[in-house]
């Protein structure tokens, strides 16, 4: 006999009230006092940075990059699209993120709106986020829509975390990557992205 499965309940949207009475919690667990004059309209500020800093929660980047391809004949040659400037922020401590994003991707039938694929780097670096995984979802998405011969992403970032706490150290930039089909596969292809990369930075 079967046995039916228990919805899980919908997690319900704090409202904005509540956020802002959660911000002057913490100003006031820092030690300061939330009514004092320039505090007051701090909490409402906070949220409205927050709106900005974490807009990628309300966009699907597959959908977005969905509506703008088009089909061509086979094309031999990479799309590559360097040194593109994003802000984040690491889930573990909500410190800033500042990087660059190096996409590319070798076509097959479908080619991308180059605006779009800055989009979808938008889209998924204005989260919370671990940069392994960021890079990792990003070349998933170019692959899954796309569906290309060859993704490749590299991303630099520094992390703040590490220059303004913990081990205070400024000059220390990670780097990953992620490279699928021919990418991987094929050294020369992989060099020729490493190439369009290196020519920027002359």
């Amino acid at each position: 006999m079967a046995t039916s499965r228990k919805k899980s309940p919908t997690k319900r949207k704090p409202s904005r009230e509540e956020a802002e009475a959660a911000v002057r919690t913490l100003l006031a667990w820092v030690g300061e006092d939330p009514a004092r004059r320039g505090l007051q309209k701090t909490p409402g500020r906070f949220l409205g940075a927050y709106e900005d800093w974490f807009a990628g929660y309300k966009v699907d980047p597959h959908a977005l990059l969905g509506t703008s391809f088009h089909q061509v004949e086979r094309y031999d040659r990479i799309v590559a699209l360097t040194h593109i400037d994003f802000e984040s922020h690491c889930e573990h401590h909500v410190a800033p993120v500042i990087g660059v994003a190096h996409v590319a991707y070798l076509p097959d039938r479908r080619l991308a709106g180059i605006s779009k694929l800055v989009r979808v780097v938008e889209a998924f670096t204005r989260r919370m986020i671990v940069q392994e995984k960021l890079t990792a979802d990003i070349a998933l998405c170019f692959q899954q829509v796309l569906e290309p011969r060859g993704v490749a992403v590299i991303i630099e970032a520094q992390h703040h975390c590490m220059t303004t706490r913990g081990v205070h150290r400024d000059n220390v930039r990670m780097t990953t990557s992620e490279m699928l089909g021919k990418f991987r596969d094929d050294d020369r292809i992989r060099a020729e992205f490493f190439g369009a990369i290196a020519r920027r930075e002359r």
